[in-house]
């Protein structure tokens, strides 16, 4: 077998993975929608008004959805940015990549459970605000871990251009975001509804972050 058929051979068997991925992503970010139920006519619903609060009670859901969606679509343009370095793969890349696919299947349940629970009746419940970040954490650990193995030149699985400072951002910003996300859980069980705020300190954390690389 030629050299060149060779390469021509795993370029193909990688772009099947980065297909195989979006695939995912896409399906997973698509059936996110699928929580959001139709209010029927069979719930009740005579006139206007009762239609008007019927979709205000899908008011949590729908939102559960646009925040899921937009995480979706993040950890979806940081993987793109990834592979955009990658001209080679592993048993082990391949894993890992699977492994972190895991979690995008996992966020349309996640998801639905949070946004069936976090209605003003049962804004309290921990449960499901505890389920949804835990998917959320797994999701920028294999996250940081992909970015660890494929930035390790010992693995030959990337070209030239992917730096030790372009490793270093992705993998601060992995951790940043999942420790954030992470320390939502334990303020869960002091006060659930300050907890789902705690995202709002992502942009926060970052700045103070940079800063400190300024200053060194």
């Amino acid at each position: 077998m030629s050299s060149a058929h060779h390469d021509k051979r795993r370029a193909f068997q990688l772009e099947r993975i980065i297909l195989f991925s979006d695939a995912v992503f896409a399906i997973a970010i698509t059936l996110l929608v699928i929580e959001i139920k139709i209010p029927s006519m069979h719930d009740g619903i005579a006139n206007e008004a009762d239609l008007l609060r019927a979709i205000g009670h899908l008011t949590p859901k729908i939102l559960g959805f646009l925040v899921s969606f937009l995480l979706i679509g993040i950890y979806w343009t940081r993987h793109h940015a990834l592979f955009g370095y990658v001209i080679d793969y592993t048993p082990k890349l391949l894993w890992l990549n699977l492994a972190f696919l895991l979690s995008v299947v996992l966020m349309p349940f996640s998801t639905g459970i949070f946004g069936e629970y976090s209605t003003p009746r049962t804004i309290h419940y921990v449960t499901p605000l505890v389920l949804y970040v835990l998917n959320l954490c797994y999701s920028g650990v294999m996250l940081f871990f992909l970015w660890q193995y494929v930035g390790n030149p010992a693995n030959r699985v990337c070209d030239d251009s992917l730096t030790p400072e372009i490793i270093r951002a992705a993998k601060t910003r992995a951790v940043v975001i999942t420790s954030v996300f992470a320390l939502s859980i334990p303020v869960a069980f002091v006060n659930a509804f300050a907890a789902r705020y705690m995202p709002l300190l992502i942009p926060i954390v970052f700045r103070i972050v940079n800063r400190r690389k300024k200053a060194t």
